[in-house]
């Protein structure tokens, strides 16, 4: 069974989608309307824009999902997933590609969604760090040891946790984490807590939008990062993609219920290929690949 999977923020880089818009005239009308939609020229930054211009929130989330979706436009009849899933932002390019979700409700969202993210980092200084080497229940313990916030926020592969919080609660946590054996321990270079309960006025806003849109059955079962579990109801796609801004992003849990459930390979559709890497960590024999046009 195939599984068709969307990477998230952080898989961007300049001249994503120029090789789409150049080749594919369907391509152009998608990054035209994307233009007109979000009022300023994405595509400018995307294809020749600046490294920091290309790391604004605000142009990462919907870079991605653009480069994302309209990948997925341009296979065409060949997209033909038995299952899907996204790493965070990803799982509104998989609600698109899967059609539970309009292009141009998604781009909405998307653009929605970054600006809350924004304006909720800026509310208060928080941040996250990568914890490399230590079993999921020792990081989860050491978290709730600390009296400042601080959660796992990326179950991202075996060994591998992003956890999110004040900037009080993850240094707390790294050193805490160093002493406990953590292969590495180390903060990133981010805007603020997402996964977290720091995020709480981002959902808040976010979910006004949820409401308002218009979701239908997808195509096949989409994994949900909320409990990585997969869905086709309407309700319960629109609910927890409601809590995804301030729950952990279960992704190992997510590539082992997709295996569970007969995926037997893997296509990455996007820009990068992270989402393979984590995938071969849980089954270092599956087959994971990127779309090919």
């Amino acid at each position: 069974m195939n599984a068709c999977v969307f990477p998230g923020q952080g898989a961007q880089f300049v001249g994503m989608g120029k090789d789409l818009y150049d080749n594919y005239s369907q391509a152009r009308e998608w990054f035209e309307q994307a233009n007109q939609i979000l009022g300023f020229r994405i595509t400018d930054v995307m294809f020749s824009g600046s490294d920091d211009d290309l790391k604004q929130t605000k142009v990462t989330q919907p870079a991605i999902f653009l480069h994302s979706v309209i990948l997925a436009g341009i296979i065409g009849d060949r997209f033909n997933p038995d299952m899907a899933a996204g790493h965070s932002l990803g799982e509104f390019s998989a609600l698109v590609a899967t059609k539970a979700l309009s292009f141009e409700n998604g781009l909405v969202l998307v653009s929605q969604r970054a600006s809350a993210m924004q304006k909720a980092c800026e509310l208060q200084p928080s941040t996250m760090a990568a914890i490399i080497g230590l079993d999921d229940a020792i990081v989860e313990k050491a978290c709730n040891e600390i009296e400042d916030i601080v959660v796992p926020a990326n179950y991202n592969s075996p060994g591998q946790i992003v956890i999110s919080g004040s900037i009080k609660g993850i240094d707390l946590a790294v050193e805490k984490l160093t002493l406990l054996g953590a292969k590495r321990a180390i903060k990133l270079a981010v805007g603020g807590a997402f996964h977290s309960p720091l995020m709480e006025p981002a959902r808040m806003e976010l979910e006004i939008a949820i409401d308002h849109a218009d979701i239908h059955k997808p195509i096949c079962p989409v994994y949900q990062n909320v409990t990585s579990e997969p869905s086709v109801d309407p309700a319960i796609i629109k609910e927890n993609i409601k809590k995804q801004l301030t729950s952990p992003v279960k992704w190992t849990q997510t590539v082992r219920n997709m295996l569970n459930d007969g995926a037997t390979c893997f296509y990455e559709i996007g820009p990068g290929t992270v989402l393979q890497g984590l995938i071969k960590k849980v089954d270092k024999n599956i087959l994971a690949e990127s779309i090919r046009l």
